[in-house]
């Protein structure tokens, strides 16, 4: 039975104009990998998000196919926050959004291309939620793996060094972007993360339309920019929110017992679900994950100052970059919009997290 069969079975007649086919086309073979596939042996990677289809050139599928980029769709992009919400995609999803990105808006730039593919492969199992410990920085480590696709990309003629340098941001690109301006990677986060939780009230594609990358910058029109602003409010309401901040304090606290024994190298290269099974098996740890992993309702946070003792979790930074809006800052074109941003400044940023009882 064929998808339009399928679509008449229900009782409804539909004819093929009326069922706008999915990105990438519908799976309609056997054994035919799907046009969302993370795989890239399809030769394209159809992103559900952007509604973009890219054709993947043979370094991409190359890297596609390296443990490097295979381990982060095993780590959750939103880190510690996955115990308590949806927000269940992995990294490399976010990934392969930022590259769909970058190669839709700049088909040609093959070292920007690549770069987005490898912009996280530094990430610490759950993401950001422990970063920090021991010393450990996802940029760092990141730089330091490029080593292992050094090979890879000089076999295909591409320049390992210049795709370092946009990563450092030494060769300025959208993709980095610059501080308090939007990259094309951190509005991959901030739309994939509000269409997961149900703060996205427009079409990605839309979006899409509205951005445009200008030398290193993501320009805007004034809807756009509004929109956008909406989002990265949320975000930062996310993460200082009961959800994050209370599976976070926990799972950083198990988490540095591990590194105490094993040390921050043998922890960074850990999938989330063998950071988890080591946590499950260690006599000090094993407790207290299983009942953050089936009673976390059982957590309590309040808000307390960087000096009080009772501290025990506190957020590293809060995420509030903008665009330009027409070729112009933000506050220039939209103060209202630039107020909202400053006001995130005064969120809460250290806590108190407790089992209740």
């Amino acid at each position: 039975m064929g998808w339009l069969s399928l679509a008449r079975s229900g009782g409804v007649e539909m004819s093929e104009k009326d069922v706008r086919p999915p990105i990438g086309g519908w799976p309609d073979r056997v054994g035919a990998p799907l046009p969302g596939s993370t795989v890239g042996v399809s030769g394209w990677y159809a992103d559900p998000l952007w509604g973009t289809t890219i054709e993947l050139t043979r370094v991409e599928r190359d890297l596609l196919a390296t443990p490097l980029l295979r381990r982060l769709h095993f780590v959750a992009h939103a880190g510690a926050a996955r115990v308590a919400t949806t927000q269940t995609y992995s990294r490399l999803e976010h990934t392969l959004g930022v590259f769909s990105l970058v190669a839709h808006w700049l088909p040609d730039a093959t070292e920007l291309r690549i770069a987005a593919l490898l912009h996280d492969v530094g990430h610490l199992p759950l993401s950001h939620t422990l970063e920090g410990l021991a010393g450990l920085d996802h940029h760092t480590i990141g730089r330091e793996r490029l080593g292992e696709v050094a090979g890879l990309l000089t076999r295909h003629g591409v320049n390992a060094a210049a795709v370092a340098d946009v990563l450092t941001g030494a060769t300025r690109s959208p993709l980095v972007g610059s501080v308090g301006q939007l990259s094309i990677d951190h509005l991959d986060s901030y739309v994939r993360s509000g269409r997961a939780n149900g703060w996205l009230s427009v079409d990605p594609g839309t979006i899409r339309a509205g951005v445009r990358p200008t030398g290193g910058v993501l320009d805007t029109d004034l809807g756009t920019a509004a929109e956008l602003v909406t989002l990265v409010r949320a975000e930062a309401y996310s993460h200082v929110s009961w959800d994050n901040v209370a599976p976070a304090a926990v799972l950083r606290r198990l988490a540095a017992v591990l590194l105490d024994e094993a040390g921050p190298g043998a922890l960074s290269r850990l999938t989330d679900d063998e950071l988890w099974l080591q946590l499950l098996a260690h006599p000090e740890t094993a407790a207290e994950t299983h009942r953050l992993r089936f009673a976390p309702h059982e957590l309590t946070i309040r808000v307390v100052d960087a000096d009080d003792p009772a501290r025990n979790h506190s957020l590293r930074k809060i995420y509030r970059s903008a665009p330009l809006v027409d070729g112009q800052p933000l506050a220039e074109q939209a103060p209202e919009l630039e107020s909202t941003l400053a006001a995130l400044d005064d969120l809460p940023r250290h806590f108190a997290v407790d089992w209740a009882t």
